[in-house]
């Protein structure tokens, strides 16, 4: 037998570049495409305005201001994307004045209630004796009802004494009973004249905080609701009524305050500061 033929095989060997590199130039090409950019954009914020560097570089410290709306944009003619920090500073301050002031419809309120007040104490018959030590006004507060003494004789309380006179005791009762239909709170707040002195230690700070507390406890029998009066104070002769003249007799009084209910935010806003005596 004759010796079986072998199949003849010819490899052939591939030729190119890929065999070689890979594709690692694909990488290098990313790099430098990208380095490319960012030395663009450098070259263009380098030539823009102080306005549009702020706005890209508050981008980059809190990204999500540009969420807001109307603050997206940092080219020109549109909306910057960071306040200027006096502009949010006199936004804040004026979101904090608008949030304490009263309402139309409260103002409106307090103003017919002062009205029904003045209606009831005329039907009184020591009115006509005392109408000259009522004050009643509308201030940026709240309604604020004045009960002065007098020069020539006692017209709410005995003389250098928180005890009321029975006989003017029903002003405050018909007061009480108006104000006891609102809901808005009350601050009570007692004064003295400069003349009052005491060498018993009994001083105008008492005495003003005790008249004070006097109208009040009268008031909370006579048509307040539990809980009405959220303050009472004593000034002492400190807020005289009639300034150039610190002396004068109608400067003891005792003033309702019927707080706006705006106003009242303020009151229940108590700063907490750090506690100093920790640090020792």
């Amino acid at each position: 037998m004759s010796e079986e033929q072998q199949p003849i095989i010819i490899r052939r060997k591939k030729h190119g570049h890929s065999g070689h590199h890979g594709g690692a130039w694909k990488v290098a090409f990313a790099d430098f495409m990208t380095a490319m950019m960012a030395f663009f954009l450098v070259m263009w914020l380098v030539g823009q305005s102080d306005e549009v560097k702020e706005s890209v570089a508050g981008y980059f410290r809190d990204p999500g201001k540009f969420n807001q709306k109307g603050r997206s944009g940092v080219l020109k003619g549109s909306d910057a994307a960071i306040q200027n920090e006096k502009e949010n500073i006199g936004l804040i301050k004026t979101q904090e004045k608008e949030s304490f002031l009263p309402s139309s419809e409260e103002k409106k309120q307090l103003t017919m209630t002062a009205k029904n007040i003045l209606e009831e104490l005329k039907k009184q018959r020591v009115f006509d004796r005392l109408k000259k030590n009522i004050k009643v006004q509308m201030t940026s507060e709240g309604l604020r009802i004045i009960l002065n003494e007098s020069e020539n004789s006692p017209a709410f309380f005995e003389p250098g004494s928180s005890k009321l006179l029975q006989k003017s005791a029903i002003i405050l009762v018909t007061i009480a009973k108006e104000l006891g239909q609102l809901n808005n709170h009350l601050v009570v707040e007692g004064h003295t004249d400069a003349a009052y002195t005491s060498q018993t230690g009994y001083s105008n700070w008492e005495l003003s905080a005790d008249r004070a507390n006097s109208a009040r406890q009268l008031m909370d029998v006579s048509g307040l609701y539990q809980g009405q009066v959220r303050e009472v104070r004593g000034y002492s002769d400190k807020f005289p009524m009639i300034v150039e003249n610190p002396n004068d007799p109608r400067n003891r009084r005792v003033s309702i305050l019927v707080l706006y209910e705006a106003r009242e935010k303020q009151y229940d806003q108590v700063e907490v500061g750090a506690d100093l005596m920790a640090e020792l």
